[in-house]
């Protein structure tokens, strides 16, 4: 396909041509994961398809839907929408402190009628759009250093309060990762990375100390010494540990995991499916599993780079900088090397609404690539 028929106007609405433009090997690896998530939550149900496995998978086939019609929206449409999706989310994280339901000790959920869902899943996508719509068409030099970078960072402390006060710190963390990413990605100086990096580890002592919640203090400190607690807070990260040591290199077999057939292994089906991942298939099914994350990654990356627009270039690196966090902070989160914060191995775990947030963002990041020579101009000729 010629950049020309791409971008004639008699060819480039047609679905035939945007359908033959989704990078379907991307596709692909995402079944992969999710089929792997399957099979996993299949194991640990006891070989039983409920009540876990066939949701995941009936999920995933509407998720991927969602995501293919998703990519044949313009990216110029995306750019419209990037900054009501941002304040939507603002408003409804308001909203939540103003009557959200609180389950578990936690106010971070909206009802209306049967139905309810956290505002803060929406923040994931509109923190990205909100920023590269931002910084699209920003100079070289004021996305650098400048007082300007105050609004941005205004528009990422903004959620990031509001949702660890809920308390979700998790995800409040993540919102805070994703947006500094994107502001790196546009260009910020290494000056202001160097010293937010040690304005950050400065801070981290007192933040610990007096803001934190107990419960999340405990699960800092039990971090660092999960055996202080074996029986209480330390028991998560203690099992998970033991899981992924007893599967060695190949795993005892599928199916035939104790830590999670024998209910030792907590959250065995969402937070902790990568342990089970481990005592089942060993550090070859751990590494083939992330073999597949890495491609993911490295496919999204690549469309960020094809992109003609800003916007499409920091929409997409947004989209999958939050991917790859899912990775690393679950990651290391089961291996121990980070607290226990609650964020899911994304298309893995069982869960409909991260894998959501995921697919849609994914379908962002299909729409830059099906639209990446679409010109985006920030004034009213943005669709002409």
């Amino acid at each position: 396909m010629t950049v020309s028929a791409l971008t004639r106007p008699g060819e480039r609405d047609r679905l035939i041509v945007k359908l033959s433009e989704i990078d379907w090997v991307f596709v692909l690896v995402l079944s992969l994961i999710a089929g792997a998530g399957g099979l996993m939550l299949f194991s640990i149900a006891g070989s039983s398809w409920t009540p876990w496995a066939a949701a995941h998978v009936i999920r995933f086939a509407m998720c991927l839907v969602l995501m293919i019609a998703l990519a044949m929206i313009d990216v110029r449409v995306w750019f419209a929408l990037a900054y009501p999706v941002y304040f939507m989310g603002l408003l409804l994280l308001v909203a939540v402190e103003a009557v959200g339901d609180t389950r578990l000790g936690a106010q971070r959920w909206l009802a209306f009628g049967g139905f309810s869902f956290q505002p803060s899943e929406v923040m994931k996508l509109g923190i990205v759009l909100g920023l590269a719509r931002l910084y699209h068409g920003v100079s070289a030099e004021r996305a650098r250093l400048s007082w300007w970078l105050l609004i941005p960072a205004a528009m990422i402390a903004a959620p990031v309060l509001l949702v660890a006060h809920q308390p979700d710190l998790g995800t409040a963390m993540l919102i805070l990762m994703t947006g500094a990413a994107v502001v790196v990605l546009a260009g910020l100086s290494w000056k202001i990375i160097a010293a937010g990096l040690i304005g950050f580890l400065a801070v981290v002592p007192p933040f610990v100390m007096f803001v934190m919640h107990d419960y999340q203090r405990e699960r800092v400190l039990n971090f660092l010494h999960p055996e202080r607690d074996p029986s209480g807070t330390g028991y998560h990260s203690l099992q998970s540990m033991i899981a992924l040591g007893s599967g060695g290199l190949l795993g005892k077999g599928y199916g035939l995991g104790s830590q999670s057939q024998l209910n030792f292994l907590p959250e065995k089906q969402t937070d902790f499916i990568f342990a089970t991942l481990a005592e089942e298939f060993g550090f070859v099914g751990c590494v083939s599993v992330l073999v597949l994350y890495a491609a993911a990654i490295f496919m999204a990356l690549r469309t960020s780079y094809l992109s003609h627009s800003h916007f499409g270039r920091l929409a997409a690196a947004g989209v999958t900088a939050t991917f790859t966090l899912y990775v690393m902070i679950n990651g290391a989160m089961v291996m121990g090397l980070a607290p226990v914060v609650g964020v899911p191995m994304p298309m893995l775990s069982y869960g409909g609404t991260v894998m959501l947030t995921v697919m849609i963002g994914f379908g962002l990041v299909q729409s830059v690539r099906v639209h990446r020579y679409a010109e985006v101009t920030s004034g009213k000729g943005s669709f002409v």
